[in-house]
């Protein structure tokens, strides 16, 4: 079967996000319908012109909420993708299928967190994630309950294999919240260094606190249209010129698996790079999914920027710093600007290579990718360039 290239056939065309902040006197559609209304302003449209949505599969809102709302005439299209920290740019994928076969014109992807009073934490989110169940046999049975638990052996494994070190970790980590500083709209505003890193204290080992993601309320949204249309629209387009998603192989229970640290988007990044036509040195900046330090350097690896069991190495030397060879995660990431399940990382590569992004700004980028890691190893990547 002949396959049918996405390359450059849709565009993010309007990004919009709320502030972020530990809690909110807001639920998660308060918050999803504002970034959403913002998105779509931003791209010069009506919400009457938004014929396609997909919304956070655990974010509480669906299709019918936006007819509702934003009395939407002409939605044609709707889907969720239920990936976890995968979904938003797995979402990206669908969207550009969408629109690039006509179903739709423009396609609102939203996701929201809203108040811990309205089911934002870690615990209240997994027990509503049906992947879960998958590690009932062997890790939850063994006292595991939490994301920092089921991750922490995927660390100390390559740790093992491949003599990693956790102030290895503390560069990701380190880079991100350099960048965060940078960012009115970002939640940790406190330098780093590597000695704050390892006095951490040590939340499932060898995942130490500045290992791990933020908890955060608020929502970003962007908006998907078919290329030819959005040349007409108000701002620069930003074309999707590769995508793809991959997951794990057999079993899904991490600890199980032959190989616990190669996730699924070793499969996704050779078809993504494929379909964008560019090789590892045409990208000027990536907004990597940051759920843990180590899970950037695994992704890394599996990505093809350096070899399997060398990420540690690779992430030293300032590699990761605005100014780097291979600039990451400019807004701070769920490790330091929010954890908004990635979303917020597809509206800050949309920003980059508009040349938007103040002075966290990565000069002269033209071409960067997003990634997306979901439970349990589910991978996500979008290639796009301005």
């Amino acid at each position: 079967m002949d396959e049918i290239s996405l390359s450059d056939r849709a565009a993010v065309t309007g990004v919009g996000e709320t502030p972020y902040g530990r809690d909110s006197d807001k639920n998660q559609a308060e918050l999803t319908f504002q970034a959403s209304l913002a998105a779509i302003a931003d791209a010069g449209l009506d919400p009457k012109d938004i014929d396609g949505v997909i919304p956070y599969a655990m974010g509480g809102v669906v299709a019918e909420d936006f007819v509702t709302n934003f009395d939407l005439p002409n939605l044609r299209y709707s889907a969720v993708t239920p990936m976890g920290g995968a979904s938003a740019v797995a979402a990206v994928q669908s969207a550009a299928m969408a629109v690039a076969t006509g179903v739709a014109n423009h396609v609102l992807i939203c996701l929201g967190r809203g108040s811990i009073s309205d089911g934002g934490r870690a615990p209240d989110r997994i027990s509503e994630m049906p992947q879960f169940g998958l590690v009932a046999e062997f890790e939850m049975a063994l006292g595991a309950n939490g994301p920092a638990q089921f991750y922490a052996p995927m660390a100390r494994r390559h740790m093992e294999l491949y003599g990693t070190q956790s102030e290895q970790f503390a560069e990701v980590a380190m880079a991100c919240r350099a960048n965060a500083i940078r960012h009115d709209n970002a939640m940790m505003q406190k330098p780093m260094t590597l000695e704050d890193h390892q006095a951490s204290r040590m939340i499932a080992d060898p995942l130490r606190l500045f290992d791990c993601c933020l908890e955060s309320c608020g929502a970003a949204a962007v908006v998907i249209s078919a290329a030819e249309r959005a040349r007409d629209l108000a701002k620069p387009p930003v074309y999707i010129s590769g995508v793809a998603e991959g997951h794990p192989e057999s079993p899904s229970a991490i600890t199980q698996r032959q190989e616990m640290t190669r996730l699924g988007i070793a499969e996704a990044a050779p078809r993504a790079f494929e379909m964008a036509g560019v090789t590892h040195k045409d990208i000027d900046v990536a907004e990597i999914y940051d759920c843990f330090t180590y899970i950037v350097l695994c992704q890394l690896e599996d990505m093809g920027f350096c070899e399997k069991g060398e990420g540690g190495e690779y992430v030293q030397g300032g590699r990761l710093a605005i100014d780097g060879e291979l600039p990451i995660n400019t807004h701070g990431g769920l490790l330091s600007q929010a954890h908004i399940a990635g979303m917020n990382h597809i509206v800050e590569l949309a920003r980059q290579l508009r040349g938007e992004a103040g002075n966290r700004q990565v000069k002269d980028a033209e071409v960067g990718l997003v990634t997306g890691y979901g439970d349990l190893g589910d991978g996500s990547i979008a290639v796009m360039h301005r």
